[in-house]
C-alpha cells in the first residue's frame, strides 16, 4: 500500500485551511527516522521510502511522492490508539483535576499542569470512524482484544515512549505524551502509521518547563492555541488560517525535525 502524507492540518476533528506547506514531508521523514531507530523494539510496516524502489508504474509521479510517501505492507489495524503519558497534560490533566485519575488510573494527589509522573502510564483510546476518539481503561481494551495482546501493546507502547523520551531529552526536548498505532501482518504485531511526530506527540522545550505553567510547545499546539482564541465553536466550519498562523505553525514542525533528527528535511 502507498501512503502519502499531505500538508493538511486538523484541530478538533476538523480539517483547517489552508494547509501548511511542507508539513507532509516533515512528518513523513520524521516518522521514517523513528521507524528505523525503533526497529529493534518492534517490526514496522515499511517496505520502501525511496521512490526509486517503488513499482515502475509510480515513476511518473516521482515529483508528487518524493519525500512525502512510503510503500508499506498493508496491515489489519488494531482498533485502539496506544497512548503513553509521562507528564500531565491535555485531556489527562482535565480528568485528573475532575477525578484524580487519568483513564481510570489513580494518580498521587497534588499534581499540577505539566507535572512529570512518577512513571509513564499507558492510556488507550478507541479509534472512532467519526467524532472524537474516546479514552478508555486498560480493562476495557483487554475485554475487546484479550489480555495477552493488550499486555503486549502496553509493554511495546511504554518501551517506545521511553526510547523516544530519552532521545528527545538529549536534544533539549521533553516528550510529554504520544500515541502509537499498531496492526497485524501475518499474525505479527507491527508498528504502523506515523511515529513520534509533532502531530502524534506533545513536545516541550525542556529548558522552559515549569510544573503549573503552560509549557512552551514544539508541536501543533501553536495552531490549536490560535483556533481556541479565534472564537470558533468547534462545530461549524472553522475559520481560515491567516498567513502568519500558517508560518507560525510551520516553525515548530521544522524545529522539532531539526532537533530530533539532527538534519534538515528534504522539502
Amino acid at each position: 500500500m502507498l501512503i502519502v502524507a499531505c500538508d493538511r492540518i486538523s484541530a478538533y476533528d476538523h480539517v483547517l485551511r489552508p494547509g501548511i506547506p511542507g508539513k507532509g514531508r516533515i512528518l513523513n521523514q520524521m516518522s521514517n527516522f523513528w521507524f528505523e531507530r525503533l526497529g529493534d523494539v518492534v517490526p514496522n510496516h515499511i517496505l520502501a521510502t525511496d521512490v526509486s524502489d517503488y513499482p515502475a508504474e509510480l515513476a511518473s509521479y516521482r515529483e508528487q511522492l518524493e519525500g512525502r510517501s512510503v510503500l508499506v505492507r498493508k496491515a489489519e489495524v488494531i482498533p485502539f490508539e496506544c497512548v503513553a503519558r509521562g507528564y500531565l497534560a491535555g485531556s489527562g490533566y482535565k480528568e485528573y483535576v475532575r477525578d484524580g485519575t487519568v483513564c481510570g488510573i489513580r494518580l498521587e494527589e497534588g499534581l499540577e499542569r505539566a507535572s512529570r509522573l512518577a512513571e509513564p502510564i499507558f492510556t488507550p483510546a478507541t479509534k472512532e470512524e467519526t467524532g472524537h476518539d474516546e479514552n478508555v481503561t486498560f480493562e476495557r481494551m483487554a475485554a475487546d482484544l484479550g489480555e495477552e495482546l493488550s499486555d503486549r501493546l502496553r509493554s511495546l507502547t511504554l518501551e517506545l515512549y521511553r526510547r523516544g523520551l530519552a532521545h528527545a531529552e538529549t536534544q533539549g526536548l521533553l516528550l510529554a505524551d504520544t500515541e502509537f498505532e499498531f496492526g497485524r501482518v501475518d499474525d505479527r504485531v507491527v508498528l504502523i502509521d506515523e511515529v513520534l511526530t509533532p502531530d502524534s506527540s506533545r513536545y516541550w522545550e525542556a529548558s522552559q518547563w515549569r510544573p503549573g505553567e503552560e509549557p512552551v510547545s514544539v508541536d501543533k499546539q501553536y495552531v490549536r492555541n490560535w483556533v481556541d482564541s479565534s472564537g470558533w465553536d468547534h462545530e461549524s466550519p472553522p475559520p481560515e488560517l491567516p498567513q502568519e498562523v500558517v508560518d507560525g505553525t510551520l516553525r515548530p514542525y521544522l524545529e522539532a525535525f531539526r532537533r530530533i533528527t539532527g538534519r534538515e528535511p528534504e522539502l
